[in-house]
């Protein structure tokens, strides 16, 4: 007879059961599909030889690709070269998944080239190159992803931000503003020239390999690496560069600029990086210019350029400052650069076009969804930044309530008294300012 525990005998859990429960609670995010308690031991503790063999079983089992076109769903996006779309792939999901793990266990699994597409770009009359590939590929880079990715992130250093677990673009910005506040006045504002497309291959895959020995593993990074891109007419081979749109290009990217973040820190620099974006802050213009020669014959050395013209030191307590992650930092303030609020008055623009023909409320709507994600990420801006907004908006508004009654122009004058400020805010239109001084009132209790 089986004992079963009572009421008042609660159900003991053995010692074993706490401590996986330990560690997945030091790596939260980890597909578990993949890492066992066991290889994150190895993970934390280190492994003999310093390199991880026998890895390619981890990325096809047919759990871990599941959970991976679960993300890539999850994701959305395009069909690539061969028109299959994401709803296409989930109608016979099991047997596309079943075909995939087959060939990456036979080693014939082969990515398509990239779709190549041309987009505008956000206040400019320029168009840039947007990639898509495969929803095959897209959920094979996933799952490779969720192999490498805790391999990697154990070695990477405190002031990288970009597209790492449990970090993001706002802890960054927020260790920005403590070396300003610190008197790190002296900035390094740094561009990499086209650094997603120019990092070259051998030398990525040697620090893939630094960490990796599994040598299919390795295959199947580098032929992502080579897979190319498809114009409308050709498919052009890639030389250098992370694949355009690619899941696992982020992780490659952080790859290659480790070695750099660790340079800077022992020399003693104060780096900030989000991927291929980085500022460095210093005390003195001596030391700022030391970072940018330091950085300057890394990159030369790294086969990357900076760019002439985006580079730059500067003095951030003075006018002139420097922008980072979509702000502009100047004399003890921050506010959004101009080209983030181009983005948002084109986005705000298209959805408030004088003759738009839907109700004011559907038009509220949609306008809201914009701007609450916009104050999420921009809220800590300076407390100027929010007035000049809410009344271009209710311009903007009352410009389509006039032309509905036959008048031509923007609202102005007499339609100030029409429509209120207060009309605007009663039919839920989201106020910027307000926001900002609940915000600024929550942070002083």
């Amino acid at each position: 007879m089986t004992n079963r525990p009572t009421a008042k005998e609660p159900m003991r859990v053995s010692e074993g059961t706490k401590q996986i429960g330990d560690i997945y609670d030091r790596w939260p995010w980890v597909e578990a599909t993949v890492w066992t308690p066991r290889m994150l031991t190895a993970l934390e503790t280190g492994i003999k030889g310093g390199k991880w063999f026998s890895l390619i079983d981890k990325v096809y089992t047919m759990p871990n690709l599941q959970s991976s076109f679960t993300k890539v769903k999850a994701n959305a996006g395009a069909a690539g070269v061969d028109q299959q779309t994401i709803e296409m792939f989930e109608q016979d999901e099991v047997a596309n998944l079943m075909n995939l793990s087959e060939r990456l266990r036979e080693g014939k699994y082969r990515p398509a080239a990239v779709k190549r597409v041309m987009i505008p770009k956000m206040g400019s009359q320029e168009m840039r190159p947007l990639g898509i590939p495969t929803v095959r590929d897209r959920v094979v880079q996933t799952a490779l992803r969720n192999v490498l990715e805790p391999i990697f992130e154990r070695t990477f250093a405190a002031h990288s931000y970009g597209f790492r677990p449990k970090r993001g673009a706002k802890d960054a910005l927020r260790r920005v503003d403590q070396l300003l506040h610190a008197g790190k006045r002296w900035v390094v504002d740094a561009d990499l020239r086209s650094f997603f497309d120019t990092i070259p291959h051998e030398k990525l895959l040697e620090r893939v390999e630094e960490q990796i020995a599994d040598g299919r593993v390795l295959e199947l990074v580098n032929a992502f690496l080579q897979q190319g891109v498809m114009t409308e007419t050709v498919i052009m081979l890639s030389e250098a560069g992370t694949p355009q749109g690619a899941v696992i290009s982020p992780l490659l990217a952080n790859i290659y600029l480790n070695p750099l973040d660790h340079l800077l820190a022992k020399r003693g620099f104060e780096m900030v990086r989000y991927a291929d974006d980085f500022v460095i802050l210093c005390g003195t213009k001596g030391e700022a210019e030391e970072a940018l020669r330091e950085v300057a014959r890394w990159t030369q050395t790294n086969g990357l350029l900076l760019h002439p013209g985006k580079t730059q030191i500067v003095d951030a307590a003075e006018k002139g400052g420097f922008d980072f992650l979509g702000f502009h930092f100047e004399r003890g303030h921050r506010w959004p650069r101009k080209k983030s609020l181009r983005k948002l008055k084109e986005t705000i623009r298209g959805a408030t076009r004088r003759n738009n023909g839907q109700s004011l409320a559907r038009i509220i709507e949609r306008v809201n969804r914009t701007l609450r994600g916009w104050f999420e990420y921009f809220k800590h801006s300076n407390r100027w930044t929010f007035p000049p907004l809410d009344r271009w908006i209710r311009m903007r508004l009352r410009s389509i309530l006039r032309r509905r009654e036959g008048r031509r122009g923007r609202g102005r004058g007499a339609d100030h008294q029409r429509w209120r400020n207060a009309y605007f805010d009663t039919h839920g239109l989201f106020n910027l300012e307000a926001a900002h001084n609940r915000e600024c009132q929550s942070l002083t209790r």
